[in-house]
């Protein structure tokens, strides 16, 4: 292969990585951006006396399957019951 064309392929190929490299990076700062404004949403129910350790289970909640939810509150009456509690 003449030196020329594999400049010119090596070339396209060093864009090509920069251009995926550049995309990663823009998305880990909107990533960053995004993580910033949750803490800042968690930050003003915490101020407005709202306990967001809850807040974080009823939200994990709202993802998982009604069906699923229901199972595991059941498993979990059965084992409390066994237990006495």
């Amino acid at each position: 292969m003449p030196a020329d064309v594999i400049e010119t392929a090596s070339g396209a190929a060093g864009e090509e990585i920069r251009q995926f490299i550049e995309r990663y990076e823009r998305l880990e700062a909107e990533k960053k951006d995004i993580a910033d404004q949750m803490k800042e949403v968690m930050a003003e129910a915490k101020g407005r006396g709202y306990d967001t350790k809850i807040l974080r289970k009823v939200i994990a909640l709202r993802k998982r399957d009604a069906d699923d939810i229901a199972e595991e509150e059941a498993v979990l009456e059965m084992y409390k019951a066994a237990l006495g509690m």
